[in-house]
């Protein structure tokens, strides 16, 4: 069992979502709606369905392929970019659909080039409104190892607690030893702390190890506490936390 708060929201609930959502597809706007809808696809987080009247219907192009979806039945169609067509990355909802998504349209979220929610772009897929993140001040001492090699060490990290995920401990980089430390060129987003803008292997032994730690120079106003510091993937370090060894959990998220 998680010693982290789990997400609580069933698999195909729907919501209303009162916020402004945009999708930019080749320097156009594929749709603009205040009438989105939140559609739980996993509990994790939710999915945005989209009026089928808000999308601009010379950027679809039906690909006359139904299917038999858990939520109803859809009509796959691909996106008019310029001359060319993106391929399988709209699927819309017409009868015999979940109550509330009849005349929607379900978006493959990397098909289009960026969404957003009023004027903030957002990343990877909607923030859950049923979901935390808080990044704390802290005076817990944290310490990180890889096999038994101390690669940071604070007693003033700061702490995020992000519902469905383990607590991220970051700390300042004059509190990490950055002789064992590899820049990598790998970038992830999140919805709710933004753009990654530096990632590192651990080189130890002789051995590289891939992506362990990571930072954020630009993060969302949200979670400007951990602008510049340096967290470190408790899945695949060893986490020490006030001298108490921490289990690694099993999720991988940054």
């Amino acid at each position: 069992m998680p010693d982290y708060p789990q997400m609580i929201v069933p698999v195909d609930h729907v919501e209303p979502a009162p916020r402004r959502v945009r999708g930019m597809l080749g320097g156009r706007t594929l749709f603009d709606t205040t009438r989105a809808r939140y559609v739980w696809e996993w509990p994790n987080y939710p999915q945005y369905y989209i009026p089928l009247a808000d999308v601009r219907a010379d950027m679809l192009v039906d690909e006359r392929h139904s299917e038999r979806l858990r939520r109803g039945t859809a009509h796959r169609h691909g996106l008019r970019v310029g001359d060319a067509v993106r391929g399988e990355s709209a699927w819309v909802y017409t009868g015999d659909v979940l109550a509330g998504l009849a005349e929607t349209v379900r978006f493959e979220w990397q098909a289009l080039d960026a969404w957003y929610e009023e004027d903030e772009e957002v990343f990877v897929h909607p923030r859950n409104p049923y979901a935390r993140v808080d990044a704390i001040r802290s005076s817990r001492r944290v310490r990180i190892e890889l096999d038994g090699l101390v690669l940071a060490e604070s007693s003033a990290p700061v702490t995020v607690f992000e519902t469905g995920l383990p607590t991220r401990y970051y700390l300042d980089r004059t509190e990490v030893d950055f002789t064992h430390l590899v820049p990598s060129d790998t970038v992830t987003q999140c919805p709710y702390k933004g753009r990654t803008s530096g990632y590192w292997s651990v080189r130890a032994g002789g051995t590289t190890y891939p992506d362990l730690a990571w930072s954020y120079d630009f993060p969302t106003r949200q979670l400007t506490p951990v602008a510049g510091l340096v967290a470190f993937y408790n899945e695949k370090v060893d986490t020490f936390l006030d001298g108490e060894h921490l289990p690694r959990p099993t999720t991988h998220f940054s």
